[in-house]
């Protein structure tokens, strides 16, 4: 009855696909819209995790960029076209989706837009009932060329902005370089103050991004639907858009796994796995589903060189004698 009850739930782009949709659709529609879309990301960072701007969570890139897809052209046609188009699955991540969904039920949450989504879940065949997303209507929204223009104009002078930094720990925007706070204080002028004025801002307004708190709120909708609790749940994300489920996920027993995660999922995670396909979620989600978190509080794994030896020796005799008794482990 207790394996009956666990629950995998995993992000989309990082664990089960190499793409970060909504850039890709910026770098293919917005000119250089790599580097625009980077500084926007970034922005993105510092409102949620640094100053916690009320309102604003991890993941809203996907409602800021939106005005600029429509000035350059993006309709929903396309978007669904080039999502279709360019999905890159991680290695071995259908395999592992289909052997944990016939064991455990099975949920992706992601940030990405709904299009993308579907899509994967074409490819994956994978039940898109049993997802929670991004939902955007482009063709929904109307621009003015007035306000097209205007920006287009905004979209040069956040290229024009000179890059910024991130300090490890910043805390507030004093903890910015100077250059680093004038680029921050244009940016919230564009986003907060000329922006709201302009027709084509109800898109940000009305657009809400499944990251953060959405994310946390997805994974308490599920467990409802299950008739579960958080902590039989396994949840593996990889990013700042994952925090909040993994806080919510760890604090309540369950496991927060991140997969080859950045800084902001690495601190937050319970454990973290490295690897170059996705096969070691669906081991670590079997061994979940057996064992529970307690599976997991011993189990370490670490390259062997020359530095780290003596660590690795130390460590790996201490856990050695605790499992197979002093005597016995201290012998050759």
């Amino acid at each position: 009855m207790e394996r009956a009850r666990k629950i995998f739930i995993s992000d989309c782009e990082g664990p089960i696909t190499k793409n970060d949709n909504a850039a890709e659709l910026a770098d293919a529609f917005i000119p250089k819209g790599d580097r625009f879309f980077g500084k926007i990301s970034l922005y993105d960072d510092f409102l949620a995790e640094v100053i916690k701007k009320p309102g604003y969570k991890a993941g809203d890139t996907l409602r800021l960029i939106l005005p600029f897809f429509k000035a350059f052209g993006l309709d929903n046609r396309t978007m669904v076209k080039f999502s279709r188009r360019n999905i890159q699955i991680i290695p071995q991540a259908d395999c592992m989706l289909r052997d944990v969904s016939d064991i455990l039920p099975a949920y992706i949450v992601s940030t990405s837009y709904s299009q993308y989504i579907m899509a994967v879940c074409e490819v994956m065949g994978f039940p898109f009932m049993n997802t929670y997303s991004t939902s955007v209507n482009l063709d929904h929204y109307t621009l003015k060329d007035g306000e097209k223009r205007t920006l287009k104009e905004l979209h040069a002078r956040i290229l024009a902005l000179p890059d910024f930094s991130i300090p490890s720990g910043a805390e507030s925007a004093d903890d910015l370089a100077e250059p680093d706070r004038k680029t921050v204080d244009e940016l919230d002028e564009i986003f907060w103050k000329i922006l709201p004025q302009m027709e084509i801002n109800r898109i940000v307004q009305e657009i809400c991004p499944v990251g953060g708190r959405e994310k946390a709120a997805a994974i308490e909708k599920i467990v409802e639907i299950e008739e579960s609790e958080l902590k039989h749940v396994f949840y593996v994300g990889d990013s700042i858009t994952d925090v909040e489920a993994f806080r919510l996920v760890k604090s309540a027993g369950g496991m927060a796994l991140s997969f080859n995660g950045n800084d902001w999922a690495i601190k937050e995670a319970s454990f973290a796995v490295t690897a170059q396909s996705a096969l070691p979620i669906g081991w670590l989600a079997m061994m979940f589903l057996n064992q529970g978190l307690k599976g997991f509080l011993d189990l370490t794994m670490s390259d062997i060189t020359p530095d780290n030896i003596g660590d690795i020796s130390a460590f790996s005799s201490k856990v050695r004698k605790s499992v197979r008794t002093e005597k016995i482990g201290s012998l050759g």
